[in-house]
C-alpha cells in the first residue's frame, strides 16, 4: 500500500471517483489507499460537494510550506512525542469530528484541547497553534462552551484559559440530553396550537413522547457510567477477572 502524501493525479482520481457517486472505501480500494486517507482528504478540502483536485492539491503544498517555516509546538524531544504522527493524529480527530457534525474551526479548537498534555490552552496559544485568527477562535469557544464540552478560567495572570475535564463527555451528554428535552417541551406547546385532533398534533405527540424518553435515557445512562468510571476497587479486588468457581 503505497504511503506518503497523494499525488495531483490521485486527487484528481478522487474527484472523478466523487464525482460518479462512489463510497470513499472504493476510491480508496482504486487508489490502494487506507479509506482515513481519503476521508480526511475530501473532509478537509470542502467536503464531497465541492471537492476540488487542483485546488486541494494546491492547499497541501501551501500547508506544507508553511509547516516548513513555522516553529514547533514543543521544544524537541521535550514531550517524547512525534510530531508528525500527532498532526496525523489530530487532522483523523477533527475530520471525525466534523463527521459528527461540529464545524471544521470548533473541531480542531477541540481536537487541539484533547490533543494537549494540560488540557488547557489560552485564546493566543490557539491562534498561533491554528494559525486563524481570534475572531474564529472566540466564535468556536462559546460554541463548545455552550455544549458542555469545555470551560473556561483565569490563570494567575490573568488571562483566560480554555480546559476539557476528564468529565467533558458527561457534561456533553447531560447538555444534549437537556436539548432534546427542550424539543420535547415545545412540541407539546405545538398540540394545542395546531388542534388536539388534527394530525400536526398526533405527530408532535409522538415527537415529545420520543425526545422526553431518549432524555430521561441518557441522563440515566450517563450517571450509570459516571459512577462506574468514578468508582475505585476496593484493595485485593480485580475488576476484569474472577476466581475459580465454588
Amino acid at each position: 500500500m503505497p504511503g506518503g502524501r497523494l499525488t495531483q493525479q490521485e486527487r484528481q482520481q478522487i474527484s472523478l471517483g466523487l464525482a460518479d457517486g462512489l463510497a470513499y472505501a472504493e476510491i480508496a480500494r482504486r487508489l490502494e489507499r487506507p479509506t482515513s486517507t481519503i476521508t480526511r482528504e475530501v473532509m478537509r478540502n470542502g467536503g464531497p460537494t465541492s471537492y476540488r483536485a487542483d485546488l486541494a492539491h494546491r492547499a497541501t503544498e501551501h500547508r506544507a510550506h508553511r509547516r516548513k517555516q513555522a516553529a514547533p509546538r514543543e521544544p524537541a524531544g521535550a514531550s517524547g512525542r512525534d510530531d508528525e504522527a500527532v498532526r496525523a493524529y489530530e487532522e483523523t480527530f477533527t475530520t471525525l469530528l466534523m463527521r459528527q457534525g461540529l464545524p471544521k474551526m470548533t473541531a480542531r479548537v477541540l481536537t487541539c484541547l484533547f490533543t494537549s498534555e494540560a488540557g488547557s490552552v489560552t485564546a493566543s496559544e490557539l491562534v498561533r497553534r491554528l494559525d486563524v485568527s481570534p475572531a474564529s477562535v472566540s466564535k468556536s469557544v462559546a460554541f463548545l462552551e455552550e455544549q458542555g464540552l469545555i470551560r473556561r478560567e483565569r490563570d494567575t495572570g490573568r488571562r483566560e484559559r480554555y480546559l476539557v475535564d476528564d468529565d467533558v463527555w458527561y457534561q456533553s451528554s447531560v447538555a444534549s440530553a437537556r436539548g432534546t428535552a427542550q424539543i420535547a417541551e415545545v412540541a407539546r406547546q405545538g398540540i394545542g396550537v395546531l388542534g388536539r385532533d388534527s394530525a400536526a398534533a398526533a405527530r408532535l405527540e409522538n415527537i415529545a413522547r420520543f425526545s422526553e424518553f431518549m432524555s430521561e435515557s441518557i441522563l440515566r445512562a450517563a450517571d450509570q457510567v459516571r459512577e462506574i468510571l468514578h468508582t475505585k476497587p476496593e484493595p485485593g479486588e480485580d475488576a476484569d477477572t474472577e476466581g475459580p468457581a465454588g
